[in-house]
């Protein structure tokens, strides 16, 4: 079992209980999936760039991304629907755990100038989301066989919650919040 699972279901629920005053261990709010992504502006020119993209986002996840393509027509970014434009892996379950331990504890502490997260980066359903500058603060990437740095956003879900309940969930997690 992931050792993160194993603390949310020991440790965090009893005290999420405790401090919020849950009836049940089910009102608890738990982390349903995490949505990691990478927006490929160049890969409207070069193909090469998504598939760079792609493969570095299958070494940090463990899983095979699927490739977006373009909603719209947009003239000033010389952008025609249906281009292929970026890459997304989902990630439930043990994955998810093990990718949440290597956020926090790998990730996060290698990022340059990293003062704590943000803790106003909740939309209004407790859903958190960060973003890295570029995919090398992940030791699974090999910057020489990498196509350039290249930007991810990482969404964390979280279901039965609100903003205040998921702030202290993912403290109790490990993510560290500067003060605001």
């Amino acid at each position: 079992m992931a050792r993160l699972l194993e603390l949310y279901r020991n440790e965090i629920v009893p005290k999420m209980i405790e401090k919020f005053g849950y009836r049940n261990r089910m009102e608890v709010p738990r982390i349903e999936k995490i949505v990691v992504s990478m927006g490929v502006g160049k890969a409207k020119d070069d193909r090469r760039s998504l598939d760079g993209a792609a493969k570095d986002l299958a070494a940090i996840t463990g899983q095979q991304p699927k490739l977006t393509k373009a909603k719209r027509h947009i003239a000033g970014f010389r952008l025609r629907k249906g281009q292929l434009i970026g890459c997304f892996v989902t990630l439930r379950g043990k994955r998810m755990y093990e990718f949440l331990d290597r956020f926090v504890n790998i990730a996060l502490p290698r990022v340059r100038d990293f003062r704590g997260a943000s803790p106003t980066s909740f939309d209004q359903f407790g859903n958190y989301s960060y973003g890295f500058p570029d995919q090398y603060v992940f030791p699974e990437v090999d910057i020489d066989k990498s196509e350039g740095p290249q930007g991810m956003n990482v969404t964390i879900v979280i279901g039965n919650s609100s903003r205040d309940e998921s702030l202290e969930l993912l403290k109790m997690f490990g993510i560290p919040f500067r003060e605001s």
